[in-house]
């Protein structure tokens, strides 16, 4: 858990450049940027006044909303880091559930008032920044953020109330591009709960445990370290090999974490990316190259996206330690 003297040496100790000071620190809500690929942008007052809940059907037993979820991790940060500027959540939906009143039973569509529709979501992913809990690298200003996924699709809504999956999670924001940076340090991909008051114990253990420094410390020597323009080639092409291997070729292999289509992603902003391109004779540092990575991940799917996240870190972290002489890499050697 991180201590008050800790959180302040991030605040001080940062010999920010003049680019990154010019980031403002404080602003009212996080950036909803964070992914966007088929998903919409929502406030948590649209969600609790306008929304329905599901329930589990054969007890009528309510699930745990995308609202309390918010508010849970919330509250428990504001306990947990009490005293930061933590700003509000954004959000993002996707997969919308449609509905009507009884009364509209029948009714065609285009008829229906406001009143007699019915809606929620099916999948919701949500991010906090605290922006007095920051550090810069390689120019970049990194925020600490805190956010989750909730996907209704994972649950048997058909049955009775049972456990609630949820991932959760907590690592940095690039503010340059807004991309994430997580691993599996700050990373719960499957937790069960079948209250609040449970799945408040487990953010406060995320939360509670997770070390700031040596979160930073993944990232710090990736700035120093280069691919060069054919090794770049290699990794692109492999991957693409990858997507289309049989599964008894890839399992003996590091896992690639990215789709064909994102693979064309990095490929294009390799290129002409502002801050994360290429230089001139084609080298690429692993920082910007797991950039380029995060920035392509913005396109998977919301119940995708934080175990893609988590798999570009250890998809460079590996690359890394191949460079470096601390092991093979299939991808690169």
């Amino acid at each position: 858990m991180l201590k008050p003297m800790e959180m302040e040496l991030i605040r001080v100790n940062n010999k920010q450049p003049a680019a990154v000071e010019e980031v403002p620190l404080i602003q009212e809500t996080s950036s909803a940027h964070f992914m966007a690929a088929n998903t919409n942008v929502i406030s948590l007052e649209e969600l609790k006044e306008r929304h329905t809940i599901p329930v589990f059907a054969k007890d009528n037993e309510s699930t745990i909303s995308h609202q309390e979820f918010i508010e849970t991790v919330s509250f428990v940060a504001d306990h947990v880091f009490k005293g930061e500027v933590i700003l509000k959540p954004a959000v993002r939906v996707s997969h919308p559930i449609k509905g009507r009143i009884p009364s509209a039973v029948g009714k065609p569509a285009k008829e229906l008032l406001d009143h007699e529709k019915t809606l929620y979501y099916e999948r919701m992913a949500f991010a906090m920044e605290i922006p007095s809990i920051t550090d810069s690298l390689a120019g970049n200003l990194l925020n600490l953020t805190i956010g989750g996924v909730r996907a209704y699709n994972l649950e048997n809504l058909y049955s009775r109330k049972s456990e609630e999956r949820f991932k959760l999670f907590i690592g940095f924001q690039n503010r340059v591009c807004t991309n994430l940076c997580i691993s599996t340090d700050g990373f719960k991909a499957d937790v069960k709960a079948r209250s609040i008051a449970e799945l408040a114990k487990v953010v406060y253990d995320l939360l509670g445990d997770f070390n700031a420094f040596k979160e930073l410390e993944k990232y710090n020597r990736l700035p120093d370290t280069h691919i060069t323009e054919s090794q770049f080639a290699q990794i692109i092409g492999r991957g693409r090999l990858y997507q289309n291997m049989p599964l008894r070729y890839r399992k003996d292999l590091p896992s690639f974490p990215l789709l064909d289509s994102q693979v064309n992603l990095v490929v294009k902003d390799y290129y002409n990316d502002d801050s994360f391109s290429r230089d001139e004779s084609g080298n690429i540092n692993l920082w910007k190259l797991f950039n380029l990575f995060t920035g392509a991940n913005k396109m998977s799917y919301i119940d995708n996206f934080l175990d893609r996240n988590v798999e570009c870190q250890q998809f460079i972290h590996g690359i890394h330690k191949a460079i470096e002489g601390n092991g093979s890499h299939w991808f690169i050697n």
